[in-house]
């Protein structure tokens, strides 16, 4: 579509029968590749605790990728604030800005909360499919991993013993008034990070509803990143939470907003439901709280035990994920960026074969590219 950017989120898959170097060295060429193709931004996802992902440091990915290209922002989607201090993370970001300054995204998210809950007098919100005919799925609950000891366990190995997380807008505040250089505590004491203050950063909020991640990013006058990858059904509430909340400030006139998709490609519909193949099995172990596993092959995951009971965990992850020829894919992320008003979208790609990861990101951007 005319003037509307792709970029890249990248999870540091690790493939059955591979190693997390194998997975980090396909990343840092898959950075290569798609600033070769017209990618306007490369961003890395933290996880952690996950057998078959390798992205747990975004700004270590992102000094790696840094040097390996030379024109593609890359940055973070991103750092997860609830078990990190502001300060340490203005610091990374600005080591990585002192030697490749001008090129970097820090987008900030939330971790540690409980997924975000409706007002009581709230309208329902909207499901079914949108005039235009993307489909919003019906909310998913993950109420079943609130408390479950893998997810209690990873959130003792992230924290100090007896730490609290910082109020998420105060911790974004905190990150801006140290990139400013106008940081004060409570008691009037300055603190300047260096290297960090006044790096060339652009700042990112993203989020899953029209919640505090919304409505943080607007008050701030900051960009925003919604998930319809993660979440589907609230994409919509997310970037109408956004809008409604934003303010200008001295970087935006207006709200920005970016909207993610999981895509695959292939040169024909069959071939590219055929690679996709391994997706449903490896959002049920998320979603299960057992981690996520190596990326399956088609030939393993059709091997996989499956149960009515796994098809909803996922269905509405597997319904919304965008699998075709690259024009049935762009067919739909205008759909997308139509529904959203969104001003970029942010891709992501996962496939059990490095080559053919390479080359949905190739077919997508030649078809992008025609229709601009």
């Amino acid at each position: 579509m005319p003037g509307i950017p792709l970029g890249v989120l990248d999870l540091v898959p690790i493939t059955s029968g591979s190693s997390a170097a194998e997975a980090l060295h396909r990343s840092v060429d898959l950075a290569r590749q798609t600033e070769r193709f017209g990618y306007a931004r490369y961003w890395f996802a933290e996880h952690h605790l996950n057998p078959g992902v390798a992205g747990t440091s975004p700004a270590v990915l992102l000094a790696l990728t840094a040097s390996a290209t030379t024109r593609i922002r890359i940055g973070s989607g991103a750092v997860q604030l609830g078990h990190r201090t502001a300060l340490s993370t203005v610091e990374e970001f600005g080591l990585i800005d002192a030697l490749h300054p001008g090129r970097l995204d820090l987008g900030l998210g939330r971790s540690a909360g409980r997924p975000p809950q409706p007002a009581p007098d709230a309208a329902p919100p909207f499901e079914g499919v949108t005039s235009n005919g993307l489909l919003i799925p019906p909310r998913f609950s993950f109420a079943h991993l609130l408390g479950h000891p893998r997810v209690a366990l990873q959130q003792r190995l992230l924290n100090l013993p007896g730490a609290h997380p910082q109020d998420y807008a105060e911790q974004v505040a905190d990150v801006l008034a140290l990139l400013r250089g106008e940081y004060r505590s409570p008691e009037g004491v300055e603190a300047h990070a260096v290297p960090g203050e006044g790096a060339d950063v652009q700042v990112w909020i993203l989020g899953s509803s029209g919640g505090v991640s919304a409505e943080t990013a607007g008050r701030n006058g900051l960009r925003f990143a919604a998930n319809y990858h993660v979440s589907p059904a609230s994409v919509l509430e997310a970037a109408e939470g956004y809008r409604a909340a934003f303010k200008p400030s001295d970087e935006l006139d207006r709200p920005y907003l970016t909207v993610s998709a999981d895509v695959v490609v292939a040169p024909d519909d069959a071939r590219a439901r055929e690679l996709a193949a391994g997706y449903g099995p490896w959002v049920r172990s998320i979603r299960t709280a057992e981690g996520a596993i190596r990326y399956p092959a088609p030939e393993e995951a059709r091997r996989l035990p499956w149960t009515d009971a796994d098809r909803d965990l996922v269905a509405d992850r597997v319904d919304t994920r965008f699998v075709g020829s690259a024009r049935t894919v762009a067919d739909h992320l205008e759909r997308l960026q139509e529904a959203t008003g969104a001003d970029e979208l942010l891709i992501t790609t996962i496939t059990h074969g490095h080559a053919e990861r390479v080359d949905s990101y190739r077919l997508l951007a030649e078809e992008w590219a025609r229709r601009g």
